[in-house]
């Protein structure tokens, strides 16, 4: 049954899979172990993998370091997310330190902040509780689950009026 199941999957040839991946990597950004698995998926084998990589890259249709910095800016922008959750995410997609770090530069600071101040806000308005310690608590485990750094939480947090 499963050998019938590969042989109805259709096979592309290496300028078929180009074009294709052409229009996947134009569509959006994106990583070269995303465009490999995709390649993979589509029938071809190492050889023609590599090729059709090398080509996505040499004509600029695959660029980590671009994908890096629009998946970073999108997951905080977009998805509330800190740091640490976006780097663990990215290693996830097989994207190098130093491509993370160049990502994270591109970071506007106090905009990281804004975003984590807002989320905090927005937990704060949603917890009931009266007691302070158990709405700090509630607050801080929400925002670290977001992938914030601890000593940033905790800095908003003690400026707040709690």
């Amino acid at each position: 049954m499963f050998d019938e199941e590969k042989s109805n999957k259709k096979v592309l040839t290496q300028h078929q899979a180009q074009l294709k991946a052409e229009n996947y990597c134009a569509y959006q950004e994106r990583a070269q172990q995303e465009v490999r698995d995709k390649l993979y998926s589509w029938g071809l084998n190492e050889e023609e993998v590599e090729n059709v990589l090398a080509n996505l890259i040499s004509e600029n249709f695959l660029n980590e370091e671009r994908f890096a910095i629009a998946y970073c800016n999108g997951k905080l922008r977009m998805k509330g997310w800190g740091k640490i959750k976006i780097k663990q995410a990215l290693k996830t997609k097989r994207v190098s330190d130093q491509l993370i770090k160049i990502a994270f530069k591109q970071v506007d600071l106090d905009e990281y902040e804004r975003i984590l101040n807002h989320i905090i806000d927005k937990k704060l308005r949603e917890i009931t509780s009266k007691d302070r310690y158990t709405i700090k608590n509630k607050v801080y485990q929400f925002a670290l689950s977001r992938g914030f750094e601890s000593d940033l939480i905790f800095s908003i947090l003690n400026s707040k009026e709690l």
